[in-house]
């Protein structure tokens, strides 16, 4: 049950809440035998699904409580009260820096100052071993004596250090400031997470605006990790240039071309503002959204292109129209925020991306995007469809005929699940993946749960035109409530599935279109592989093999993974291995799946 006001925690009285995220709640407390106003975040009570979380949660705490700071908003306490844990922190009196933003530029006092506050809190923090994880102005407080303190260590931290639905599951990071290695689900982060983010809020104060914003999350994580960063003085012409190349230098896609550290990157920003010559402020001119500029292609190792096979049923025919119909006068907004994925909770409050599971043996897996190898998305929704008369700018997408129609049936038809799936095609067809999954999340919302000969139906026909990840995603609608059932996966269901998950392990978007834990609720085996092909051609090498590993001691018959472990050898130039296990692959036509048998033959025929 949430905290009460005028209800005693402990030693402190519940005034008023302040703040509501995914994670936690904040209140104003009075604790009276200090005779003093205390800030508590009280954590989500999704965190007690983890019997081990308590010992964390203390653990996790008592480092938090150490980072002793002028510029840190220190931690006074942590306990539970009714199975809630919960953190005591000072209570400041002010505003936030994004409220202080959202009322206009600053000036340059106020920029000097936010550097040295942050800056300085965060090589503090750093160099006791601790990550922020969410760098951002709704973190930055500004005390009414004007005195900066940077918040939510603690919560960063701790989020992460359980098992729970929550903990296990997440990626710390607010879109518009997230690390690319954030974005990615990367687990090992270092110091320079923490820098990009914080030259992104330099990028916000001195540009007047954050590099990348789209309509949905997921373009926006895409833009962090493919998109090249908009030129400073492109956007805002009076940013000098030495200011400019020092927010390129933050902002680097890389860890490695980053600054080292934040008192480094301080001190090139004070030299750059120093070069200037001129008081700086932030922008004073009111900047419209930009056309986004043409995406570079990251040479990168080609992976193995999949082929086509008769694994899954191939249809090219339009979807029956078998969905029922929704409750009429609902008028959706075709302009609203669209998620994918049935089981997908994104929570923007705290900067939190949320992804239920609770199969606690993936509790290591994040089900998050990672880096593709070979295939960057060339589509966010910042480019209009819904307005061809636009002019397009260099780089944009000029919508296809196709996508034009589609577009116009799916707006005349707006809870007509067929009407959204033609669209998704269109979009596929034009090579606009970010629009494409946008599109199939209202159909899945549109169809239900339930509808199997619809979501076969539409994922046999992405696999037909080798769009293997919405197929993945069109199966996993059926699978999921098979899996429910006494009699479970059908093998031609479970074939089909499979078959389109390991075809777009290569994919950047995978983990969040398809999250690896929530597959691993409806099939283990896939799951470890589609991951494990993940990692492989993500350069994450050792993690792919220590996944196959893992894989061997759960099942170590799955033709899947002998599979993958051909492919991964052929790869490696280990041909003996390769021929080993794709041979027999190829051969046999008994208890191999057809499409595995026909993807390690076209392996063998490239081998030397």
């Amino acid at each position: 049950m949430p905290f009460a006001v005028g209800e005693n925690v402990g030693p402190y009285r519940i005034i008023e809440q302040l703040g509501q995220g995914g994670m936690a709640t904040v209140f104003k407390a009075y604790h009276a035998s200090l005779d003093r106003y205390v800030a508590i975040k009280a954590l989500h009570p999704a965190f007690n699904q983890d019997p081990n979380f308590e010992a964390r949660f203390q653990r996790e705490a008592r480092v938090v409580a150490k980072l002793e700071h002028p510029h840190i908003v220190p931690v006074y306490d942590y306990a539970e009260h009714e199975k809630r844990p919960y953190l005591v922190m000072k209570f400041i009196e002010g505003d936030t820096l994004k409220a202080r933003l959202d009322k206009g530029p600053l000036s340059s006092e106020d920029i000097a100052k936010i550097v040295d506050a942050v800056g300085s809190a965060l090589s503090y923090a750093h160099r006791q071993g601790v990550l922020h994880r969410d760098i951002k102005p709704s973190n930055v407080l500004v005390a009414k004596d004007g005195q900066m303190y940077l918040a939510d260590f603690g919560l960063a931290r701790i989020a992460q250090s359980g098992e729970s639905t929550l903990s296990s599951d997440m990626i710390m990071g607010t879109p518009q400031y997230i690390s690319p290695e954030q974005a990615m689900g990367v687990k090992e982060l270092d110091e320079r997470t923490d820098l990009y983010s914080f030259g992104v809020m330099l990028y916000e104060m001195v540009v007047g605006k954050v590099p990348f914003n789209a309509d949905t999350p997921f373009s926006v994580i895409h833009d962090h990790i493919y998109s090249p960063l908009p030129l400073p003085h492109t956007v805002n012409p009076n940013v000098p240039e030495s200011v400019e190349r020092v927010l390129l230098k933050a902002l680097a896609k890389e860890r490695n071309d980053r600054y080292e550290n934040v008192s480094q990157m301080v001190a090139a920003f004070k030299d750059a503002w120093a070069e200037a010559g001129v008081p700086m402020q932030g922008t004073f001119i009111k900047i419209s959204q930009p056309l986004k500029p043409a995406e570079k292609a990251v040479p990168k190792p080609e992976p193995i292109k999949t082929v086509a096979g008769p694994g899954a049923t191939k249809m090219a025919a339009k979807v029956e129209q078998t969905a029922a119909s929704p409750e009429p006068g609902k008028n959706r907004s075709t302009s609203a925020w669209i998620w994918v994925g049935a089981g997908l909770v994104i929570v923007l409050c705290i900067g939190t991306f949320l992804f239920a599971r609770n199969n606690r043996l993936f509790a290591r897996f994040i089900g998050a995007a990672r880096s593709s190898t070979n295939t960057p998305i060339v589509f966010s929704l910042s480019t209009s469809v819904s307005n061809p008369s636009s002019t397009p700018s260099s780089g944009q997408v000029i919508p296809s005929a196709e996508v034009l129609e589609a577009q116009k049936l799916a707006n005349q038809n707006p809870n007509d699940p067929n009407a959204q799936l033609d669209l998704a095609f269109a979009f596929w067809n034009a090579n606009m993946p970010g629009a494409t999954y946008e599109a199939l999340g209202k159909v899945v919302r549109l169809a239900g749960p339930e509808n199997e000969p619809f979501y076969m139906q539409a994922g046999d026909t992405f696999a037909n035109q080798e769009g293997w990840l919405p197929a993945a995603y069109m199966y996993f609608q059926v699978v999921k409530v098979r899996a429910q059932t006494s009699e479970g996966v059908p093998d031609h269901i479970r074939d089909a599935f499979r078959e389109a998950m390991y075809k777009s392990a290569d994919r950047p978007e995978v983990a969040v279109i398809v999250p690896f834990d929530t597959v691993a609720e409806v099939d283990t085996t896939i799951s470890f592989i589609t991951q494990a092909r993940h990692a492989f051609y993500t350069g994450r090498v050792q993690e792919a093999h220590d996944l196959i590993d893992e894989l061997k001691q759960y099942e170590d018959t799955s033709r899947e993974g002998y599979l993958l472990e051909g492919e991964i050898a052929s790869v490696e130039g280990d041909q003996e291995t390769a021929r080993r296990f794709l041979q027999g692959l190829a051969e046999d036509q008994t208890s191999t799946p057809e499409w595995v048998r026909l993807f390690a033959a076209e392996l063998l025929k490239r081998m030397p």
